[in-house]
């Protein structure tokens, strides 16, 4: 394969990509009167609401921050119990062990990556026999393809657990001709705006959920716990200056200047993941036929794409998975590794996990590589990548 050209700087795996109306918005907001608790983000998860079609919107400084407090509202604690699986951002189980739950994972499915739900069938089977139920289920919607929320969805009905969806990965794909977020067949759903995901605020997450209760608790605990609704005494509701803190809640909040920059972002969303859904279909041509495993398509998933993840066949080719990665950095390819098992993580082999329990998260690990991928990404980047990873595989 010819070389077209040879990059200068890191190409980067992930790149927000900001134009002059998202300057423009920006700078307007910071003329304004109020830069944070204003109208913005009212307005910005007003259009997240209309765009999934999900009733309720409640946006936060993190995706971590939206886990934290659907963990939270749903009502776990310690005692109870988080399922989600390993190969995922550590925030997937974190937020479990912040509410003083246990975690546990679920090996993923060797072609999606998503959770293997015959496996979790199994072990829910088992734990309902050991009366070791998961009070809460966080599926992962990895590198943006949706898992198989209709077979989890009948899963948590037969054994009683809740759902996440956490779909930071995810935002503009669809399951089943239904955007992801929906809620479906979820009680929440988990989206991050960090500046490599499918829109950008800087910082910023947002949960998504069809449940008013649900959302009136999540937007009282990302606001320290209080309230300026009159909700206690006849004589305090007299009070102009009257507010109640009803729970011990976090500053979670997301600042006007964010989500003016989110609401700019969201406008053009589709055209994002169109054209990141383009690049892959440029990866698959360039790549099909090299000794490698590519990310799984299914027509029922509209993928967000959010990241192309491949996976080495080290047994055919002279170089070792991590000889690969360093030839590919080497040569200006910023590739990276999503991700290290979380059961990996210093303070999680301190729990006490078994990476036998967890096969295919260890195959995983052992061959894959994230390529870069966001919308701006040009063809020779793309024909470089591709002509270099492939002498790489020789």
């Amino acid at each position: 394969m010819k070389q077209l050209y040879k990059p200068t700087n890191m190409i980067p795996y992930g790149h927000q990509h900001i134009e002059k109306d998202d300057i423009d918005a920006v700078v307007k907001l910071l003329k304004s009167d109020f830069l944070t608790q204003g109208q913005m983000v009212p307005e910005f998860e007003l259009a997240l609401s209309d765009y999934i079609s999900a009733k309720y919107a409640i946006v936060t400084n993190s995706g971590t921050s939206a886990l934290h407090i659907s963990c939270i509202a749903l009502g776990l604690e310690r005692g109870k119990s988080l399922w989600t699986t390993p190969i995922s951002f550590v925030a997937s189980a974190n937020c479990g062990l912040y509410c003083g739950a246990d975690i546990d994972f679920i090996d993923i499915n060797n072609k999606t990556y998503n959770i293997d739900i015959d496996k979790l069938n199994i072990k829910l089977e088992q734990a309902k026999k050991d009366n070791k139920l998961p009070y809460i289920l966080v599926v992962v919607h990895f590198a943006g393809l949706s898992c198989d929320m209709e077979k989890i969805n009948l899963l948590s009905k037969k054994y009683g657990f809740l759902v996440i969806e956490d779909a930071c990965h995810a935002l503009g794909g669809s399951y089943k001709n239904n955007r992801i977020g929906s809620c479906l067949y979820s009680d929440i759903t988990v989206f991050s705006f960090h500046p490599v995901k499918s829109i950008t605020t800087g910082e910023g997450g947002v949960a998504m959920t069809n449940n008013k209760v649900l959302a009136d608790k999540m937007r009282l605990l990302r606001s320290h716990g209080i309230t300026r609704d009159m909700v206690l005494d006849d004589k305090l509701k007299a009070q102009p200056w009257h507010y109640e803190q009803i729970y011990l809640g976090f500053n979670y909040r997301m600042t006007d200047i964010q989500a003016a920059l989110g609401i700019s972002q969201l406008k053009k969303l589709d055209n994002f993941v169109i054209k990141r859904n383009r690049i892959a279909d440029i990866y698959y041509a360039l790549l099909s036929h090299l000794p490698l495993q590519l990310p799984f398509r299914n027509s029922k998933y509209y993928s967000a794409q959010h990241l192309f993840v491949v996976r080495i066949h080290t047994e055919d080719i002279s170089m070792s998975h991590n000889e690969v990665f360093n030839y590919l950095r080497k040569c200006n390819i910023g590739v990276n590794l999503h991700y290290i098992p979380i059961y990996k993580q210093p303070f999680y082999e301190a729990i006490g996990f078994d990476e036998r329990n967890f096969p295919e998260s260890e195959r995983y690990y052992s061959e894959a590589i994230t390529l870069p991928m966001y919308p701006e990404l040009s063809n020779n980047q793309i024909q470089y990548i591709s002509s270099v990873l492939e002498e790489a595989l020789k």
